[in-house]
């Protein structure tokens, strides 16, 4: 019988805290330049140590939920709702994932959503907002398979190192 060495590795996701700014601000550098997935390219809206701790603090004081997922003892990827601050938008949140590549396929991801959803629904967020590159089919399968739900298209969106124009994906999960 043939094991599948993804199946073994262990997966914890916690929420950060200011001691893993260091590490967050080099994974993320890193993680921006290994996907076009993402609307940052390698280096753009660079956040240092400083930075991410600022935003560690400042999602804990705000309600916002900031996770880190460690594989082996080392933060493989991270995630982060943020509550809309207006009273208007105060039922809703914006979901964004990163993972490093090395760790795609392992449910990393999966687990940030999971993890998410549950934070989401247990403080009271009734909709928890995304978008997504529309070549990421992974990514929308598995917002899809969570109850997310295609609400709208931006045209030409971005544009991609080949030089090509693409379509950014809203969706949405509300909780009712």
């Amino acid at each position: 019988m043939k094991v599948n060495p993804k199946e073994f590795l262990m997966n914890d996701i916690r929420p950060a805290i200011e001691e893993d700014a260091k590490i967050l601000s080099a994974i993320r550098l890193q993680i921006d330049g290994e996907t076009e997935n993402l609307d940052r390219e390698k280096g753009e809206a660079y956040i240092d140590e400083l930075g991410f701790k600022q935003l560690i603090k400042d999602d804990a004081e705000s309600s916002n939920l900031f996770l880190v997922a460690e594989a082996h003892k080392r933060i493989v990827g991270f995630s982060r709702c943020e509550r809309n601050k207006l009273k208007r938008f105060s039922h809703k949140a914006e979901f964004g994932v990163c993972v490093l590549k090395e760790y795609w396929g392992y449910g990393i991801g999966k687990n940030l959503l999971k993890e998410s959803i549950h934070w989401a629904d247990s403080n009271g967020i009734k909709k928890i907002n995304l978008s997504v590159l529309e070549t990421n089919d992974k990514a929308i399968k598995l917002y899809k398979k969570y109850g997310f739900e295609v609400e709208g298209i931006l045209k030409k969106d971005r544009v991609l190192s080949d030089g090509n124009y693409y379509n950014t994906i809203l969706m949405g999960r509300f909780n009712e």
